[in-house]
């Protein structure tokens, strides 16, 4: 069965017919090219794929594209200013809150739905924030570091 959707995405208007059952996830990567969300898991213990809707964050494997029709959906290509990153971007790449980088983008995007209900977390705030976000190849002290570098970043500007 297909059904028609619209929604704005990263502040574009976007209108399809997709099958009933595409995830959300599988619309930005495959329909619409927004391959920064990542699919780790298929069953939303990792992160990989945390985009926000409607200003909150969800993981994108667990939301069917139907269910996001009306919706505003930011994925991490939105995140930016062009060219110039985003402070809490920055603050991972100053921080070194990376290693492989695939989870970076589900990180970045929890932590700036953190952010917007506390600009000032603690690093026990910042750990249990992230307990739905996986990194395989290194530990959070960098990532925990990050996010609060760029809640002060945010704070400042």
């Amino acid at each position: 069965m297909t059904v028609s959707i619209s929604m704005t995405i990263n502040g574009r208007s976007v209108s399809a017919d997709v099958d009933a059952r595409t995830l959300l996830v599988d619309f930005l990567r495959v329909d619409q090219r927004l391959t920064g969300t990542h699919v780790g898991c298929d069953t939303s213990q990792c992160g990989a794929c945390v985009i926000h809707v409607n200003g909150k964050s969800v993981k994108s494997c667990t939301m069917l594209a139907a269910q996001a029709n009306g919706a505003d959906v930011k994925t991490i290509e939105g995140v930016a200013n062009g060219s110039e990153l985003h402070p809490m971007q920055e603050a991972f790449r100053e921080n070194h809150g990376l290693q492989c980088g695939f989870c970076t983008p589900g990180m970045i995007m929890s932590a700036l739905d953190l952010v917007s209900v506390n600009t000032d977390p603690s690093e026990q705030e910042v750990r249990e924030w992230l307990e739905g976000n996986l990194c395989r190849c290194t530990g959070y002290h960098n990532i925990v570091k990050s996010i609060q570098a760029g809640a002060k970043a945010m704070r400042e500007a």
